[in-house]
């Protein structure tokens, strides 16, 4: 007796039509970026191969980020005098700062815009009012993506500097009147008190780091807490949930550990559910290069 093989849909989605970034070249476990005025030099583990451009073209950049020896931390280095505090940069409707600050990070996952696009769709295409619930969510671009949508965003992070900041993009994307709920809070937390008040939502936005701490010191580890945090996802979704979309970085997984895992966890049987790659293509000689898997899924 031999069992019917399930299909499951793998895509890799590249970020496009952007026209303040670009990823110059990348190699030697590093990629060289344009951040509207600023080229970037910041490690990419999986850019293995050999850069294209030349030294001479990677040494130009203004900013370099060196990294401590251990997974996390590190220090940026400028090749003249530090850049600014921050800048502006556009996707399409979106306004948001972009900074070299305390991490290799600066303010904004160019790679998740195919995300973006994706969100705003498919709130715009539901033909109804949907409350959607972004949960680790940085600086708050795909927070921003759903309102512009017509959705009404419950914006949760543990990072109060990083909330602020994502209110200070509302306000640049000129999306001051739309309904965005902040909250500063440990993500289970938040999810267990919102399940005890009844609340609902049509649609989640995940993105959880490998490695993290909530506002009160609270440990995050994503291999040994994300099936609770799926578990409680699936209590606050709404009997008429529209989607759900989780990117994860810089873990050891496939994106079919994603898939399967959303697929159980939220007990998805219809609509539509993948999993991929997110990248991002070389202006250099057209290499892509992995950045996140995800995995999404709507009704």
């Amino acid at each position: 007796m031999t069992s019917k093989v399930q299909t499951v849909r793998v895509q890799i989605l590249t970020a496009q039509d952007w026209q303040d970034y670009a990823l110059l070249d990348s190699g030697n476990g590093l990629r060289l970026e344009q951040y509207g005025r600023y080229r970037l030099v910041r490690p990419a583990a999986q850019a293995m191969w050999r850069p294209a451009l030349s030294e001479q073209e990677w040494q130009n950049a203004e900013a370099f980020f060196e990294p401590a020896k251990g997974e996390s931390g590190g220090q940026w280095r400028y090749r003249g005098e530090p850049l600014p505090p921050a800048w502006q940069m556009r996707y399409h409707y979106l306004t948001f700062q972009v900074f070299t600050a305390a991490s290799r990070h600066v303010g904004v996952f160019v790679e998740q815009s195919p995300q973006w696009d994706w969100i705003y769709e498919t709130v715009q295409s539901a033909n109804r009012p949907l409350q959607v619930l972004n949960l680790f969510a940085y600086t708050g671009i795909a927070s921003l993506a759903a309102c512009a949508a017509g959705a009404r965003v419950t914006h949760v992070d543990a990072s109060k500097k990083m909330v602020q900041l994502a209110r200070e993009n509302q306000n640049l994307s000129g999306l001051d009147p739309k309904p965005i709920r902040w909250i500063v809070d440990d993500v289970l937390k938040f999810l267990k008190r919102e399940i005890r008040r009844g609340m609902r939502y049509d649609g989640i936005i995940l993105d959880p780091p490998k490695f993290g701490r909530g506002p009160k010191g609270e440990v995050w580890e994503f291999f040994d807490l994300l099936p609770n945090l799926l578990e409680l996802c699936r209590e606050v979704l709404s009997a008429q949930a529209r989607f759900f979309v989780l990117t994860a970085y810089a873990i050891q997984a496939s994106p079919l550990s994603l898939f399967y895992a959303v697929q159980s966890s939220l007990g998805i049987k219809g609509g539509e559910l993948t999993c991929g790659e997110l990248t991002l293509q070389e202006k250099s000689v057209g290499r892509l290069l992995p950045m996140a898997i995800y995995t999404r899924w709507r009704s």
